[in-house]
């Protein structure tokens, strides 16, 4: 591990996917506070180590973004080989994308209006009256 380095995340034969602070002059609570922001957990026999929960659940993915987020933060990382590949964007899921394009071009059955001739000829107009209804008003004083 580099000398120059705040962070290290690698493998450990034993806990998985690891992250420790290896500067001294990180105060343990900052990189404790940091590391469990993102999602590690300390080890317990171990003080300043934290291990990744769950590395079959996209574990290398999980800590290459860690990592990247403390970069974003300012701390040189130093990482394992096998997670520096893994700065790469997650692999899309084009089925997915492509059924969600086709969904959002398709025009919604709700919202679909018919031809204007059809809707004149079922909604016809009554024909207007020769003459014209004559209404009565009185005028009444209500005070």
């Amino acid at each position: 591990m580099a000398t120059s380095s705040h962070f290290a995340i690698g493998t450990h034969p034993q806990h998985g996917l690891v992250a420790a602070a290896t500067d001294p002059a990180i105060p343990p609570q900052l990189a404790h506070w940091l590391l469990t922001l993102e999602r590690f957990q300390p080890v317990p026999d171990t003080p300043g180590l934290f291990r990744l929960p769950d590395p079959e659940r996209d574990g290398s993915r999980r800590a290459a973004r860690a990592a990247r987020n403390l970069r974003h933060l300012g701390y040189a990382v130093h990482t394992d080989y096998n997670l520096a590949s893994e700065d790469s964007p997650r692999p899309t899921r084009t089925n997915l994308r492509g059924r969600l394009v086709q969904a959002a071009a398709r025009m919604s059955p709700q919202l679909r209006t018919e031809p204007a001739a059809k809707l004149s000829s079922a909604r016809a107009l009554p024909p207007k009256p020769a003459y014209a209804p004559t209404v009565h008003l009185h005028a009444t004083r209500s005070w």
